[in-house]
Order: structure tokens, then C-alpha cells, then sequence
């Protein structure tokens, strides 16, 4: 019986000592005329169908589009990045989502920038009498 009175106040934990005060106060209550029943809370639980972990970006698809030493027409994308991964050098444009692009019709060549560190990319032209064309770039 006092299990039951006990899980009807919230106080399923409660010594029988505490469990007889609780009842005699709502029994008190009772007597003069107060409230009829006795409410409990219970735990509530947050209703299905909602989820907040249901959210992923689109595939970006960044990185080199074309290798060192593959032909590239002008406007072809040589890579797509955040921020610049790889700097443009002779005959390579920049866009503004740091995108790099072929200027001039050649071959792809990469190299490194011996006091920054950097890499850059270079378009060199394909033939000699391109008037764009840089000696030494393979």
C-alpha cells in the first residue's frame, strides 16, 4: 500500500515515516475541504519525428583537377580550393573562389617557391613561337 501511496506523491524513495507525513498533510487537506486528488509529475520524453542531428553539407569536390604535365586548354580548372593551397604562376589565372585556371593553351607544371615555401602552378605553352611562352618550363 505504501509503494502504491508512495509512487502517487513522487516520493518513491521515502522512509514509512516520511511516507505517513506526506499522507496526513493530504489527508489534512482533505478534511477541510481542499483538493480532491493528489497530481504527481512523471518524466516527460520528447516526441518522436524531430531529430537534431539530421543535418550534412553537399560534397565540395575541392583538390588538382589536372596532373603535372597534362594539357590544358585556356579556361580549363586546374584546382579548386579553399584559400590558396597552390599560388598561380605564368599563365595561370586566379579566380575568386581561389579556383585555378589555364590562361593559355600547355602543359601543367608545379613547382616550389624556394623562399616562401610556396607551390605554384604553372601553364607552360606548347609551342615555341607562342607569344606567351616561358624558356624553362617543360
Amino acid at each position: 500500500m505504501f509503494a502504491r501511496a508512495a509512487r502517487r506523491l513522487g516520493c518513491a524513495s521515502a522512509s514509512a515515516r516520511a511516507l505517513e507525513e506526506r499522507l496526513e498533510v493530504a489527508g489534512g487537506a482533505l478534511a477541510r475541504g481542499g483538493p480532491t486528488s493528489v497530481f504527481a509529475r512523471f518524466a516527460s520524453k520528447k516526441q518522436g519525428g524531430s531529430s537534431s542531428n539530421g543535418r550534412d553539407s553537399n560534397p565540395k569536390f575541392l583538390g588538382l583537377k589536372r596532373g603535372e604535365g597534362e594539357v590544358v586548354r585556356p579556361g580549363n580548372i586546374i584546382a579548386r580550393q579553399r584559400g590558396t593551397k597552390w599560388h598561380p604562376g605564368t599563365n595561370c589565372g586566379l579566380g575568386k573562389d581561389h579556383t585555378l585556371f589555364a590562361l593559355v593553351q600547355g602543359k601543367v607544371h608545379f613547382s616550389t617557391d624556394k623562399h616562401k615555401g610556396r607551390k605554384i602552378v604553372h601553364v607552360a605553352p606548347l609551342s615555341k613561337d607562342h607569344p606567351k611562352y616561358v624558356e624553362g618550363l617543360p
